[in-house]
């Protein structure tokens, strides 16, 4: 049986998922504030503004599944508190809760802290170092406390096409990473993501919190290295960890166990195959 189902704030991942949820049969509706001009190959945009009420009063009815995945416009607590929290309660005010079966909420692995390179998984407590993975967890813990069946998915550090930061960044000579101490580092690719968003939407019974995650977790310095000898560049010097994220190994068992499979479960296959295309 199709679903009617609205991605909100409909980005690079949400178009990358629904056109998966299009091809099994769903009725797919995004909303953006800008949305394309193009042609959306079956997805029905539409435009609202997560933080402006007004705008969502005419969304289409019967929407049975929600997936919230939108993007601050700037790197701040107040852009995400409004985008995450209030955008979150100003949207579900605005649809009819009697007919969500689902609520799927796309997180961040931002919620937890430094955990001196242990595994990481689930039952881990949350203990966010900024304030993104703060606002996330309020967002998601105001979530749980709805009368609506929620999902929560936490996703690790996206990379794929058109996400290739990194790679200029270590070929400019601008990266620092530690040696003497290894910081672990996670990753999925965003195709991968988003197969894990069709995937949990058709789950019949979901668990509340599942982590998206490759395979792989690695130190940071043997993925810059690799992917310094894949573009013939020197190196990235020593330097400091990243500021605002623990080093943790994070462990995908339980998406896996629900039945999903990464296509790229070592981000330095997945990074090879980009740039060898």
């Amino acid at each position: 049986m199709s679903e009617r189902i609205l991605l909100a704030g409909c980005g690079d991942l949400g178009e990358r998922a629904a056109q998966r949820l299009r091809a099994r049969g769903d009725e797919v509706w995004a909303l953006r504030r800008q949305p394309p001009a193009r042609d959306g190959h079956g997805i029905h945009w539409l435009r609202g503004d997560l933080t402006d009420p007004a705008s969502l009063r005419d969304l289409p009815a019967g929407i049975t599944r929600l997936v919230y995945l939108p993007a601050p416009a700037t790197r701040d607590k107040a852009a995400y508190r409004a985008i995450f929290v209030d955008g979150l309660r100003h949207l579900l005010d605005a649809l009819d809760r009697r007919k969500l079966a689902q609520v799927l909420f796309v997180s961040s692995s931002a919620v937890y802290g430094e955990h001196d390179g242990d595994w990481v998984d689930e039952a881990t407590p949350p203990h966010p170092l900024g304030f993104n993975g703060a606002v996330l967890l309020e967002a998601e813990q105001w979530l749980a406390e709805q009368s609506l069946p929620s999902t929560v998915l936490r996703l690790a550090g996206l990379y794929g096409p058109g996400r290739l930061q990194l790679i200029e960044r270590l070929r400019a000579g601008q990266l620092r990473v530690p040696r003497e101490t290894p910081h672990w580092a996670n990753r999925i690719h965003i195709d991968d993501a988003a197969a894990a968003v069709a995937h949990l939407l058709q789950l019949k019974s979901p668990q509340p919190l599942y982590l998206g995650v490759d395979d792989t977790p690695m130190p940071l310095d043997e993925l810059y290295d690799f992917l310094a000898a894949l573009i013939d560049a020197p190196l990235a010097a020593e330097g400091a960890a990243p500021a605002g994220v623990g080093s943790k190994r994070l462990r995908n068992a339980r998406l896996r166990a629900s039945g999903w499979a990464p296509q790229w479960p070592d981000a330095r296959e997945g990074y090879a195959a980009l740039l060898d295309s």
